[in-house]
């Protein structure tokens, strides 16, 4: 089969001559990759080669990245301190795609863009000629190990048998747990718009309804604010069932919503609780203790302190509270991905090291903070908050309907 036209887009033809500068700060990548040994890096994943082009995504693909017989597969080149020169290899009618996205959000900062892949041959066969273009020899190559398909992978290490490749994983969640202004704005609106449509659902559901038509509600409350519907985990009365189910809301009972959604790709993931009718003086007392609890979390941090600080403090919070039998606790970070780094547990329900435990927080990185009580006679109560690490403490993102919400008798 013919090879497809292949055209080059170079920043100084894109930007009119100005410089644009890059959306993450790549002395601080440069020095992750000397820590780990890279030389340079081949990004694939939905999530990194956004967080690289500073939010673009291919419309088309936002969703589904198969077409054809292949997918879409997107690679960025990035050098390790010679930022001038990273490429972005796109598919092949994507120019159009790119011209549409910077005439309405402004240039990318991109220096190269090759555009001529169609197949993951085709942008493995780009990424070669790149690689050669720039004289790859025995460099270590990073490479997202758990995003990169097999057929790109054989076939890069069959090309380059000299150079050693590895993940790059772990250098890339320590770039991306500090964020920028304008990542912190899309998660505090995220958050905001999160809380604003459960606070909602609450109240606009009354009783009978079952969780597939609280569900249906959820969604609609987030989509008419500009979110994008992930999912909710939803319990009612003294069930602990928080997947979809024709259980029902009556009155008199509690319910959690736990719901995630997307706002520009970055996630908004929080828990309320809601009512149907007035909480008695036990139910108040149960919430007041979980809120305790993630006040006991949000209490040690700002930039500087030992993150592992959190766990330690909760975790001698909990086993004092009349409710320790009862009582749990994650926390982890977020952004792009959901339980991204600063991982602070390798015991929580989503299993990985506990890898950030000795490091110190960070200005701008962003934390879910959960607490969830589980009471055989009282059913399942939770608080789930964001905070953002600021220079002099914690800034809660989303922090509407933490208490009692009453729903629509």
């Amino acid at each position: 089969m013919a090879r497809q036209p292949v055209a080059v887009m170079l920043a100084g033809e894109r930007t009119g001559g100005k410089a644009v500068d890059a959306p993450f700060d790549t002395s601080r990548l440069d020095a992750l990759l000397e820590q780990h040994g890279l030389d340079v890096v081949l990004l694939t994943s939905g999530h990194n080669v956004r967080y690289m082009l500073g939010g673009y995504q291919n419309f088309n693909f936002g969703t589904m990245t198969a077409i054809g017989v292949s997918r879409y597969l997107p690679i960025v080149i990035y050098w390790r301190n010679r930022p001038q020169e990273t490429t972005l290899i796109a598919r092949g009618d994507e120019k159009v795609v790119i011209a549409g996205y910077e005439k309405e959000h402004g240039p990318l900062w991109m220096p190269r863009i090759v555009t001529g892949s169609y197949t993951t041959g085709d942008a493995v066969a780009l990424t070669i000629e790149e690689l050669r273009r720039h004289g790859l020899a025995t460099q270590s190559v990073g490479i997202e190990m758990a995003f990169m398909p097999y057929d790109a992978g054989k076939t890069l290490a069959e090309t380059f048998p000299q150079c050693r490749f590895s993940d790059v994983n772990r250098p890339m969640e320590r770039l991306r747990a500090r964020k920028s202004p304008r990542e912190l704005a899309l998660l505090r609106k995220a958050s905001e718009l999160l809380a604003d449509a459960i606070v909602a659902t609450f109240e606009k559901t009354g009783p009978g309804a079952t969780k597939f038509e609280i569900i249906d509600t959820l969604r609609r409350e987030q989509t008419e604010r500009g979110l994008t519907y992930q999912y909710s985990l939803i319990t009612v009365g003294d069930s602990r069932n928080r997947v979809p189910s024709r259980e029902t809301w009556d009155a008199g009972a509690i319910m959690s919503i736990d719901s995630a959604s997307q706002y520009d790709g970055y996630l908004a993931d929080l828990c309320r609780m809601g009512i149907l009718g007035e909480p008695d003086q036990e139910l108040k007392d149960m919430l007041a203790e979980v809120s305790r609890i993630q006040d006991v979390a949000r209490a040690p941090i700002r930039d500087g302190v030992r993150a592992g600080r959190i766990y330690a403090d909760v975790e001698a919070a909990m086993a004092a509270s009349p409710l320790s039998e009862h009582l749990h606790f994650i926390g982890h970070g977020m952004g792009l991905v959901s339980h991204e780094s600063p991982r602070l547990t390798d015991t929580g329900p989503v299993p990985y090291p506990a890898s950030d435990i000795d490091l110190p927080l960070e200005s701008g990185t962003v934390l879910s903070l959960e607490t969830f009580l589980i009471h055989p006679r009282r059913g399942f109560i939770k608080l789930e908050d964001t905070v953002a690490v600021t220079d002099t403490g914690v800034e809660g993102f989303g922090d509407a309907g933490r208490d009692w919400n009453r729903g629509r008798i």
